[in-house]
């Protein structure tokens, strides 16, 4: 989780400090927001974070994905598989 008074600080102090930022990202396994002027411009994080974050990702559309299918079924708007197959073997000539 982000600690807005630790993991938030300038482009500016990361390129002084380095090694010093990516040991306490490392440590705390918080990424670090890097600002330009004051906004936000960049985040550095472990590559162990990040893939936990597109595993989170994918974990989440496939749960979307099946609550689609599933208000599909609940609404009437599908059919069975043997009678969708036929359709398209007529429509394409297979």
């Amino acid at each position: 989780m982000l600690d807005i008074t630790q993991d938030i600080d300038s482009l500016t102090n990361f390129k002084r400090n380095t090694a010093e930022y990516l040991e306490r990202i490392k440590q705390t396994g918080h990424p670090l927001i890097l600002t330009v002027n004051g906004k936000p411009e960049a985040v550095v994080q472990t590559p162990e974070s990040y893939q936990k974050m597109l595993e989170m990702l994918d974990y989440i559309q496939a749960v979307k994905g099946i609550e689609t299918g599933l208000k599909a079924v609940k609404e009437g708007r599908t059919s069975p598989a043997r009678e969708t197959l036929t359709k398209i073997k007529q429509k394409y000539k297979i």
